[in-house]
């Protein structure tokens, strides 16, 4: 039997695992063949510490430290550009993610496209960095099965029974025992819950997309910071020679394995041609990834009231990278392990209590 059986192998149901491998035996559940496969996989992969909800930032901030020693971060900047109109957004993104308030020109001098007569207001951060998030998944894999954990692809789970020593999961046709459940089942987490007999914590799955486009000729992108439009209505960043451009749509779904929307797409791709020089003839490819919100749009961790047996770890919202090690440490400290060193009011608003 399993001390902790996990449902999900994205980046929370990894990092939750590796912590949780340090106090008993882990096996992780993925009902893909791949790990990672759905949100995880989908990432704007950008560390911003001060961006989320207050409880999340708290853990993004205790996160910085490990991720900096695993070697996983590289220097990107965070640029947040506005028109004159859009004063009253930016002025409140630019406080809420602690941005210097720069002249216009000195942010086209950091990327060259922004449009000369629409850029009106700018803020800039340069401690924003690059999260590579597939190399942050394998070391957490690797240390899950260093400490004698299991991880199984391909096993979606199908039935969950309660015993009195703890739980009997059906995944890809066999059946895993444990004796803690941690649902890091993501999009699926309140379907996963009602498999086990418990109410959901009401998380809403949505949609964001995004699109591969050419970088400009005869410019050099590699080094330009992530953009973002006031009020989060589009964002672009510069990635492997091309620019990935996002409408920062957050339109709810239901759990699936999500695609992009080609009018939202489009209607993104409008708005950051608004505020460049650049023109869209040709998309590379796109996509579309879930980011599943509690309903204070702040995670949702640890054991629940109705049974401590089972226990969160959802509701990232696109802030599982960079909040996972100072989540996954507080989901441990929850279900028994060292203190996470995070203050009582944080645990209180990412516990799992504030919905029963």
């Amino acid at each position: 039997m399993a001390d902790f059986l996990i449902v999900g192998g994205g980046i929370a149901g990894l990092s939750a695992g590796a912590r949780l491998a340090t106090m008993g035996r882990v096996v992780v559940l993925e009902g893909e063949t791949v790990l990672g496969f759905h949100s995880s996989g989908r990432s704007a992969a950008l560390f911003e510490e001060d961006y989320g909800a207050p409880a999340t930032v708290a853990c993004a901030h205790a996160s910085g430290p490990e991720l900096a020693r695993l070697g996983v971060l590289s220097p990107r900047g965070f640029l947040l550009v506005g028109q004159a109109h859009e004063r009253a957004a930016f002025e409140a993104d630019a406080e809420a993610l602690k941005m210097t308030v720069i002249p216009p020109a000195e942010a086209r001098a950091m990327v060259p496209i922004l449009h000369p007569e629409k850029l009106a207001l700018a803020g800039y951060t340069d401690a924003a960095q690059d999260i590579d998030t597939d190399l942050l998944m394998q070391i957490y894999a690797r240390a899950i099965r260093a400490a004698g954990g299991e991880i199984r692809t391909g096993a979606p789970v199908t039935a969950i029974a309660r015993g009195a020593e703890g739980w009997t999961v059906t995944a890809g046709g066999a059946e895993i025992r444990g004796r803690i459940l941690v649902n890091a089942a993501g999009a699926w987490a309140d379907r996963l819950a009602a498999l086990a007999g418990l109410p959901g914590v009401g998380l809403t799955p949505m949609r964001r997309s995004m699109a591969q486009i050419p970088a400009p000729e005869g410019l050099d992108s590699a080094g330009w910071p992530m953009v973002i439009g006031a009020g989060e209505t589009w964002y672009m960043k510069p990635q492997a020679g091309k620019l990935l451009v996002s409408p920062a749509d957050e339109d709810p779904v239901e759990p699936h394995d999500a695609w992009a929307d080609d009018m939202v797409l489009a209607e993104g791709l409008a708005r950051f041609e608004e505020m460049t020089t650049m023109t869209v003839t040709r998309l590379e490819t796109s996509w579309a990834g879930l980011r599943s919100f509690a309903p204070d749009r702040t995670l949702v961790l640890g054991p629940d009231p109705r049974d401590p047996g089972f226990a969160w770890c959802a509701g990232q919202g696109g802030q599982g990278f960079l909040s996972a090690p100072g989540s996954a440490a507080v989901l441990a400290e929850m279900l028994g392990g060292p203190a996470s060193g995070q203050p009582e009011a944080v645990l209180q608003a990412l516990s799992v209590a504030r919905f029963r």
